[in-house]
């Protein structure tokens, strides 16, 4: 089998489960322990997974919510407002899980709209705000994240449409791929991107480029990407070209 065949099948095995061990990699492939530990230090040198003691991994360690929210909060909050302004009474408004996304929701208090959502911290916003029609998604908690996330989720997704969505990402690479850390949460950004004409990426300045080992889509599927002033500019001018429409806060 080719390196580069062998790869593959490694990173897809890696993907459908979240992590493989060495050894199980070794006896399907029919190889051994040591060219797969070697195909996946090279694998984890590209990005492509996180190598792992005994094996490799798509699902990176968790951090808490409120960790994340503290990180770049001035330049979340400018964003969250820019990307409020977008939102018109009447909108239909698919809402990602994710720390700027949830400032997007307190700046969108008081407006006549339907929220869609599978963010707790979302929830935890507008659970007050009665002139908002809220629109829970179901799924699995990911406690550490405030979220729902899996099957159940993408399932109610495939049923509803929106007016504009806001998804939120953990890395932007110099090539403008939009990524994911967390294995179950990329399908249903993917749900998310199919639901709505319109589909504004928010990423502060740290999201470039950021984490992430798992691609959720290119930049030409993004309509307005919605950043800082110090984000960098090579890859803004990637988006521009693609077509994005590049707004600084």
């Amino acid at each position: 089998m080719l390196t580069t065949t062998r790869q593959a099948t490694i990173l897809r095995r890696v993907k459908e489960t979240g992590e493989a061990s060495v050894t199980d990699l070794a006896e399907i492939m029919q190889v051994s322990p040591s060219t797969i530990r070697r195909d996946l230090n090279s694998l984890s040198a590209d990005g492509l997974l996180r190598r792992v003691r005994g094996g490799g991994s798509v699902e990176p360690d968790e951090v808490p919510f409120q960790e994340v929210a503290e990180r770049s909060a001035s330049s979340k909050e400018r964003i969250a407002a820019v990307a409020a302004s977008l939102v018109a009474d009447g909108d239909v408004v698919v809402l990602d899980i994710g720390t700027t996304t949830a400032l997007i929701a307190r700046a969108l208090r008081g407006k006549a709209i339907t929220v869609i959502t599978s963010s707790i911290a979302v929830l935890d916003e507008l659970r007050a705000d009665t002139g908002i029609e809220l629109i829970m998604l179901g799924g699995v908690l990911r406690r550490s994240y405030h979220s729902l996330v899996g099957s159940l989720t993408e399932g109610a997704l495939s049923q509803l449409r929106a007016t504009i969505c806001f998804v939120g990402t953990s890395g932007i690479r110099p090539d403008g791929t939009v990524l994911d850390s967390t294995g179950i949460e990329v399908p249903v950004k993917r749900a998310i991107l199919a639901s709505a004409p319109h589909i504004v990426l928010v990423a502060d300045e740290t999201k470039f480029p950021g984490t992430g080992i798992l691609s959720v889509c290119e930049p030409s599927a993004i309509n307005t990407l919605i950043t800082s002033d110090a984000a960098d500019r090579a890859t803004l001018e990637v988006f521009r070209q693609s077509g994005s429409d590049v707004v600084l806060a």
